[in-house]
This record gives structure tokens, sequence and C-alpha cells, in this order.
């Protein structure tokens, strides 16, 4: 059963600590609340300021899990405090690990203060998780794919779309560190995890998957310079920056261009574009 009122508390709690600077916003000089205000928590987490403000005040309907996960990922809870948070609202927690989608604070943190810089956070397996608009502009937004289409590795060889983004020359190197990848994933997830099914699907319906599946190898990792081909301003080459977290088994992605290069002066311009450039 739902504790209304612990979670009313927990809400109030949690949002008061977090500060303005926490998620990446300017502290203006007016203001007074302490922490967050319940409308920026509300926009953080995709829902109203009314549906949001009524679970502080013990009203409303009972959240949904997914309503859960949405304020424990705007709140930036730990893993802790989020379980902490489901079984307020009456829920079980949702799995830890591998096949955890819950960003810890420390990952979120950074992540909201790149506004002016591609980055993108991914499993093990390639599912985008969060994208920052910059890098929507870039790739377009990976987040809107479900099921196995999730990995950009399962569409990479399902989907011909998934390679337009990519320089050409680069597209045999690509496969086969996706497959690599996942072949690492298998033999650490075992036989009954996500990766092997992907991989049993791709065997399924990919001739390409197949052969450099046979192939055997393992350990082929990203070039640190990424070479696109964007429909709105053509060739880029960025550098891909990473950052572990070992337990969520989750990567910040962070897109660079050298200062004075045509790259540099493309990815500003698309970051004058925005989301109204297409990318396929």
């Amino acid at each position: 059963m739902i504790d209304r009122a612990g979670l009313a508390a927990f809400l109030r709690n949690r949002r008061e600590a977090l500060q303005p600077e926490d998620i990446g916003l300017r502290r203006g000089p007016r203001r007074r609340t302490s922490g967050l205000r319940r409308e920026e928590v509300a926009a953080r987490c995709n829902m109203s300021t009314d549906y949001y403000a009524r679970l502080e005040q013990e009203r409303g309907t009972h959240p949904s899990e997914q309503m859960i996960a949405a304020i424990a990922q705007g709140l930036h809870l730990s893993l802790d405090e989020r379980d902490h948070l489901f079984r307020l609202a009456g829920h079980s927690p949702p799995s830890r690990g591998a096949l955890s989608e819950h960003v810890s604070p420390g990952l979120a943190r950074i992540f909201d203060r790149l506004h002016d810089t591609p980055a993108e956070i991914v499993t093990e397996l390639g599912e985008t998780l969060r994208q920052t608009p910059l890098g929507i502009a870039l790739t377009g937004d990976a987040t809107r794919h479900t099921g196995p289409a999730r990995s950009l590795g399962y569409r990479w060889f399902t989907d011909p779309a998934a390679r337009a983004l990519y320089e050409p020359a680069d597209h045999e190197f690509l496969g086969r560190m996706f497959a690599s990848g996942l072949r690492e994933a298998v033999t650490r997830r075992g036989p009954d995890s996500r990766a092997a099914r992907y991989c049993e699907l791709l065997l399924a319906c990919s001739e390409e998957f197949r052969r450099v599946w046979g192939a055997q190898e393992v350990g082929i990792r990203p070039k640190e310079v990424k070479r696109y081909v964007h429909p709105s301003i053509g060739a880029l080459e960025l550098h891909c920056q990473t950052l572990l977290d070992p337990d969520q088994h989750h990567f910040l992605l962070v897109y660079t261009a050298t200062p004075g290069t045509e790259s540099y002066e493309k990815l500003q311009l698309l970051s004058v574009l925005g989301a109204d450039a297409p990318t396929g």
C-alpha cells in the first residue's frame, strides 16, 4: 500500500535538498525557495506541476512505476533512495546493475552541466538513456526507440537508416565493434541475459551479423575520433570522451571538436540549428 504521508515528506525533503546548481540551473538573485521549486522538479520529470504538487500534499492518484522512476531520476536519487521511494509508493523497486536504467546522481550532475555539448548516457548494450539537446541535434532522438531497437548495435544490423550518420568507410569497423561488444556482454551476463536475446535475434535475421559474429572477435574498442555525415551540416570529426559508472554499467559519452577546425565551426552551427536540424 502507498504511504502517502511518508511519500510526501520524502519528496519534499529531497526537493529542498537539491540545489539549482546540481541540475545546471543558475541561481537568480531573488530566489528564496529552499532547493528546487515544484515546477522545476515537475519539468525535469515530464509531468504537470499540479500532479507533482498533489504528491507532496498527500493527494492525487496512486503514481505508476513509470512516474516514480521519472521522479527518482529527476531528483538525482541514489539507488537506495530510489528503492525507498518505490516502496513508499507501494511498488517493488526495479532491478539494479546491468539491467538498471536509473542514472546515478554523480553521472547525472555531470550530464546536466553539458548544455552546449553533444553528450549521451548509454547502457553497455548501446541503449541511450539520456541525451543533451545538442546530442539530439547530432544524432536524432535515440531514446524514442523501443524493444531491441533501443540498442544501436542491434539497429546497426537491422535498420539501414542507423548507418546513414556514419562515414561509409567506417561501417565495416563499426559492425565488427558492435559484434565484439555484444559477445563480451553475452559472456559477462550469461545465456539468459538481454544481451543473449539480442544476439539470438540478430543471428536469425542478419547475414552480416552471422558473418562478423563467426569471426569470434573481442576487445574491439571505439576509436577516439568518430566521423559523422550529418544531413544538414555535412562531415564532422568529433572526439569522444567516455566516463564509466561501474556500478550501473552506464557510459557518459561526450563529443567535442578541436577548436579552429571545420568540425568545430560546424558544431557551433549545429548548436544554432538545434532540434530543427534534420538527422535523417
